[in-house]
C-alpha cells in the first residue's frame, strides 16, 4: 500500500470527512484490520482564508508547498489536496513537493466521464465557480459547465465560509442550495457537482432527484485505488 500525503485543515470539517472515507475504502477493498497508510498535514485555515480574500495566491502556494515538502520528507508518496479551491496553485505543490499528485477536477472528471455526463452543475467557492483553473480541467475532458448566476454564487460561497467551514448546517441554507440545483438542471445540467470539500455536509443525493457528485467521496476514493494499485 503506497503512503498518501494529505494536505488537510481547509476546512478541518471536511478533512475529517477524507480521513474517515480513506479508511472506510481500505477497510472495504482489504478488510480485516486494515485502515489507509496516510500522513496528514493540517494547516491553520484562517491563514489561507485571509490569502485567499488578498488575492494573494503565491502566499497560499508558499503554505502548501512547505507543507507537501513535510510529508513526501516524511514518507508519503503521493499527495491529495483536501479541498477544492486551493488546487488553484496545484501545479505550485507538485512541483514542490517531486510527488505526483492526485487532482481532485481530474477524479471528478473521469467518474462524470464514466457515467456519461456531458452538461454539470458546479457549486463552490467564487473562486471555484468563476476563476479557470477547475473548470478548464473539466472542459478539456469535453464536459460542459454551467455555474450558477451571481447572487447565487455570492450566497454559495458565503455559506460556504461563514456557515460550513465553521460546522453550522442551516436548514435555511440546504433549501437555498437544492433549489440552485433544481435551477441547474432546468438550464441544462444532467447532475451537478458539490465542488467544495464542505457542501457534502449540507446536501447529499437523497434530498434531491438532480444527480449529485460529491467530490470529497470521489477524490478519496481514487486516492485509495492509487494507494492500492500495484
Amino acid at each position: 500500500m503506497k503512503t498518501i500525503g494529505l494536505l488537510g485543515g481547509m476546512s478541518w470539517e471536511s478533512t475529517q470527512t477524507y480521513y474517515w472515507l480513506l479508511n472506510e475504502h481500505v477497510k472495504a477493498r482489504l478488510g480485516g484490520l486494515h485502515s489507509a497508510k496516510l500522513i496528514l498535514y493540517s494547516v491553520d485555515f484562517a491563514e489561507i482564508e485571509a490569502l485567499q480574500h488578498q488575492g494573494n495566491w503565491a502566499g497560499t502556494a508558499d503554505i502548501l508547498s512547505r507543507a507537501a515538502r513535510a510529508v513526501e520528507q516524511a514518507g508519503a508518496e503521493f499527495l491529495v489536496i483536501g479541498t477544492n479551491t486551493m488546487h488553484k496553485v496545484a501545479p505550485e505543490i507538485e512541483q514542490a513537493s517531486g510527488i505526483p499528485l492526485l487532482h481532485i477536477a481530474d477524479a471528478t472528471g473521469r467518474v462524470l466521464k464514466r457515467d456519461g455526463v456531458s452538461n454539470v452543475g458546479l457549486l463552490g467557492t467564487r473562486f471555484t465557480m468563476e476563476q479557470d483553473f477547475y473548470r478548464e480541467r473539466l472542459e478539456q475532458a469535453g464536459i460542459r459547465v454551467i455555474v450558477p448566476d451571481e447572487p447565487e454564487r455570492e450566497m454559495i460561497h458565503r455559506v460556504i465560509y461563514e456557515e460550513l467551514c465553521q460546522g453550522a448546517i442551516n436548514d435555511s441554507s440546504k433549501q437555498a442550495y437544492l433549489e440552485i440545483v433544481a435551477a441547474l438542471a432546468e438550464r441544462g445540467a444532467e447532475a451537478v457537482i458539490l465542488g467544495c470539500t464542505e457542501i457534502g455536509l449540507l446536501i447529499q443525493q437523497a434530498d434531491t432527484p438532480v444527480a449529485l457528485y460529491d467530490t470529497t467521496e470521489i477524490h478519496a476514493a481514487q486516492a485509495v485505488e492509487k494507494a492500492l494499485d500495484t
